[in-house]
């Protein structure tokens, strides 16, 4: 063999070494890489249905509360909504929990008092309370959702009622997941309070179903304003020494409420009561007996303000039977849809004495 033809071989021995080399390197970099499925674009994919951007444009999980429109877990939006009576004497103030209501109503009870009654689907709060006894049109009202119905006693007329609408109820007279805070200053019977825990668990051992059937809200599928005129202010005066009063905070787009002059705030973390949509509903109104109980007419219809992001305009409520759910129509005869958030619904007295500035 000549020293020429040995240069050869060497040369070609040396270049398939090398190609050999690449080939191990490029099996050895491909197996390393991470490979793109189809099933983790169908995960993404899946993810995007599931999502709802909000008005601030920021994604949120789950499906809409029919109570407010937010968004929450399926699990809990899907469960029986519950109705708690919150009392409103000044001495029970502040309430807890009351703050975590999708829904609250504000009624007139003996003069000059007013109570509310909360409805709850999404929130649970730790505490909440001082829980306060039924009246009719309370019960005439909460029927619409199929709630469970959380109460500490109630007048006559009422508790008859419980028994006759089968209403699912959950009386602190009787059960064992109340109790009295004594600690805060309060004294009977402005001080009792329960939880949402214990009231889901008494909603297992009463053998409630889990479920309500009820008719939701119509709501916008983003925060809109509404052709109205100004209502930056809303002051209802209910008597000389009981009055309820809306802000509109214009940088949050939602009104800080106040009672009695006073800032509401939530008992347990001090976070402000506030509400998106309001209503004020005139209904007929008298007293029935000399405790001063009273009688409104919330199965019907009447006048009334919406006022929504600095906006209200005249509207006509109706409700045609003690189940059905009430409806909101505007000037044209058009069912309202409600932007996103806690709605406040205030029952008057006809005629009643409101300033909207």
């Amino acid at each position: 063999m000549t020293k020429k033809t040995s240069i050869t071989i060497i040369l070609l021995l040396l270049l398939v070494l090398i190609s050999a080399t690449a080939c191990r390197n490029k099996d050895k970099n491909t197996n390393n890489m991470d490979p793109i499925i189809e099933e983790d674009i169908d995960k993404d994919q899946e993810g995007e249905e599931n999502t709802k951007e909000d008005e601030s444009g920021v994604l949120s999980d789950g499906i809409p509360s029919p109570l407010s429109g937010i968004y929450g877990e399926e699990e809990k939006v899907n469960r029986r909504p519950v109705a708690v009576m919150f009392d409103n004497d000044p001495k029970a103030r502040w309430q807890a929990g009351l703050s975590q209501a999708e829904v609250v109503y504000e009624f007139l009870v003996e003069p000059p008092y007013t109570r509310y009654m909360g409805i709850f689907l999404l929130n649970e709060p730790e505490v909440i309370g001082p829980v306060r006894s039924a009246r009719p049109y309370f019960i005439a009202t909460l029927l619409e959702y199929d709630p469970l119905y959380v109460r500490v006693g109630g007048s006559e007329q009422a508790k008859e009622d419980v028994k006759k609408h089968k209403v699912a109820d959950i009386d602190g007279l009787y059960s064992g997941v109340f109790w009295r805070n004594t600690k805060i200053g309060k004294k009977a019977p402005n001080n009792t309070y329960t939880s949402m825990e214990g009231i889901r668990k008494e909603q297992k051992r009463l053998n409630y179903k889990e479920t309500g059937d009820y008719k939701g809200f119509l709501f916008n599928d983003k925060d809109l304003d509404i052709e109205g005129k100004e209502a930056k202010e809303i002051l209802i005066k209910y008597y000389s020494s009981n009055t309820t009063k809306y802000e509109y905070d214009a940088e949050n787009k939602v009104y800080k409420r106040y009672k009695d002059k006073k800032l509401h705030i939530d008992e347990t973390d001090e976070k402000l009561v506030l509400a998106k949509n309001i209503f004020i509903l005139e209904a007929n109104t008298k007293i029935i007996d000399g405790e001063g109980r009273m009688e409104i007419q919330v199965i019907g219809q009447g006048k009334g303000y919406y006022i929504t992001n600095g906006k209200y305009i005249n509207i006509t409520w109706k409700k045609a039977s003690i189940n059905d759910k009430i409806i909101f129509l505007d000037e044209k005869g058009n069912e309202i849809k409600l932007n996103p958030g806690i709605t406040w619904i205030q029952f008057t007295k006809p005629d009643p004495d409101v300033d909207i500035i």
